[in-house]
C-alpha cells in the first residue's frame, strides 16, 4: 500500500508508526498539499494528507480511518479493541489528540503563512487553548505506559513529538506524567524513534 506522506506530519507519523507496530509494510511517496498538480488532490478530494492507496484502489483518509482500517488487516482488535466500552475509550483519546494536535497545526499555519503584523492574537489565544485544555486533561487522566499501544496511545506519541519538534517541548515543564508516559513508550517503541519528524 501506498501512504501519501510529509516527514513532518503528525498525521502521518501516527499512521507510520500503527503500521509498523501492525507488522503491515507501506510505501512512502511525498506529497505537496500546496501545489494544485500534484495528485494527491485527485485521491482525496480535501488535499490532505495522510492519503492511504489501498491494494484494491480504494483510497483512505484521514488518519483515523486509515488507522481503524489498518486494525482490521492485522485482525481486528490489536490497536482497536472490540469491546464497545473499552473501543469508545480509545478513539475518544485519539479524537482529543487529534483536535489537540489540529490546533497546534492552524498556530503554526497562521504564523508561517500571514506576516507578523497580520498576525490575528484571538485567533491563536483561541487555539493555544484548546491545545493547553488538551495537553492539562490528558496529563489528568493518563496512566503508565501499559506496553500494549492502542490508536489513543500512537495518537498520544505523534502529537508530544511533533509539540516538540514544533514548539520547544513547551509542554513538558508543568505535565510530568505526561514526560514519563512519553519516554515509557518512546522506549518500547524503536520502531517510533525511526518516524521521527526531519526539517
Amino acid at each position: 500500500m501506498l501512504l501519501r506522506h510529509s516527514p513532518t506530519s503528525p498525521f502521518v507519523r501516527k499512521v507510520r508508526v500503527a503500521a509498523a507496530i501492525l507488522g503491515i509494510p507501506l510505501q512512502l511517496e511525498a506529497a505537496d498539499t500546496l501545489d494544485p498538480n500534484d495528485t494527491l488532490r485527485q485521491q482525496n478530494p480535501l488535499g490532505k494528507i495522510p492519503a492511504l492507496l489501498a491494494d484494491d484502489g480504494e483510497v483512505l483518509f484521514d488518519s483515523s480511518v486509515i488507522l481503524a482500517y489498518l486494525d482490521h488487516l492485522a485482525g481486528d482488535g490489536r490497536i482497536l479493541p472490540t469491546a464497545p466500552a473499552a473501543r469508545i475509550k480509545v478513539l475518544r483519546r485519539e479524537a482529543l489528540v487529534d483536535g489537540m494536535m489540529d490546533a497546534g497545526i492552524l498556530i503554526l499555519y497562521e504564523t508561517r503563512f500571514r506576516p507578523q503584523e497580520k498576525h490575528e492574537p484571538r485567533w491563536l489565544e483561541h487555539q493555544a487553548g484548546k491545545r493547553l485544555r488538551a495537553i492539562d486533561a490528558l496529563e489528568m487522566e493518563v496512566e503508565p505506559y501499559s506496553g500494549t499501544p492502542n490508536a489513543g496511545d500512537i495518537a498520544l506519541a505523534c502529537a508530544l513529538g511533533w509539540f516538540d519538534f514544533r514548539f520547544g517541548g513547551d509542554w513538558r515543564a508543568e505535565h510530568p506524567k505526561l514526560v514519563a508516559w512519553f519516554d515509557a513508550f518512546s522506549a518500547a517503541h524503536p520502531e517510533f524513534a525511526d518516524s521521527a519528524p526531519v526539517a
